[in-house]
């Protein structure tokens, strides 16, 4: 019997690149001698919906899209209750886990890469009852991002979006928070944090450290203070991009879980898609939960 494989593609990701070289993709997986059931998501949540309710007998899932798709495969798979090995063919505008895995901008080598990469079992994450590949965020504009117009996030990372908004100290809401982790108690206010298992957020790339490793069990949490004036703004800034922790308006810290506390309810993101608002938000790392196919 022939192998098979699911094929989940986004065609609106990015710029719609998909469209120009799908032929070559799927020609990939036929020469790799896989009976093939292809499905263009038409909507949101779709992807997921797919692979929950997904037959056994796939040998192997492969998707295309942005980091939404990606989430939205990586939730519907954990959900399925069974394992299978996972392609991934970055379409989206900045494609920040593809760059994080150096897995190719070329769909077609992405593709080769899905069906005879070595095996590399990555950590995810659990928020609540939600699941995110490798970013859970709030504050600065975490709760507009992702009503945001798609041309504009195809210009603007997540990042993009919290660095420019620092720049408006007036515009900016502190968050008053309880965080707890290992026999760690913090309690300060906040105008941005991030649970992050990535090499690169919005583009940017080691802004999450310089020592990150994906399959650690552990998430590298980055937490913000509110700067007092535009010099410690500035100065927030600096450590971001240079990955400085020494700093009084910043906590950073590795923990393979954490509990957010907040009076009201905090608007999170999960990787760039609407993560509800919470008053608690229970976060554990899922240790090695995911294969996916790399270099």
């Amino acid at each position: 019997m022939k192998k098979k494989l699911l094929f989940v593609y986004n065609p609106k990701a990015g710029k719609e690149k998909i469209r120009e070289c799908l032929a070559d993709v799927l020609e990939v997986f036929a020469e790799a001698d896989y009976e093939l059931t292809v499905v263009p998501t038409r909507r949101r949540d779709e992807a997921r919906e797919v692979l929950r309710n997904r037959a056994k007998d796939y040998s192997l899932v492969v998707c295309s899209g942005g980091d939404g798709t990606l989430d939205e495969t990586v939730t519907g798979m954990i959900q399925s209750g069974f394992s299978t090995p996972l392609g991934y063919l970055p379409a989206g505008s900045t494609n920040d886990y593809g760059e994080s895995l150096s897995l190719s901008k070329n769909m077609v080598q992405a593709a080769q890469t899905a069906i005879s990469g070595r095996d590399f079992a990555c950590d995810m994450g659990s928020f609540n009852d939600d699941v995110f590949v490798y970013i859970a965020a709030f504050g600065l504009f975490t709760d507009v991002s992702y009503e945001t117009d798609q041309a504009m996030k195809n210009v603007l990372g997540h990042m993009a979006y919290v660095l420019e908004g620092m720049k408006r100290l007036s515009n900016v809401r502190s968050y008053p928070l309880r965080i707890t982790y290992d026999d760690q108690v913090i309690e300060d206010e906040f105008i941005f944090g991030m649970i992050t298992n990535s090499r690169s957020v919005g583009g940017f790339k080691n802004i999450t450290g310089k020592n990150v490793e994906m399959d650690d069990g552990l998430f590298e949490v980055t937490l913000i203070k509110m700067p007092a004036n535009p010099v410690e703004l500035n100065g927030i800034l600096a450590c971001l991009m240079n990955r400085d922790i020494d700093s009084d308006l910043m906590y950073c810290f590795k923990a393979s879980q954490l509990t957010v506390e907040s009076k009201e309810p905090l608007a999170w993101t999960l990787d760039g898609e609407n993560g509800g608002a919470h008053q608690k938000a229970v976060i554990q790392n899922l240790h090695k939960t995911v294969t996916i196919r790399v270099d």
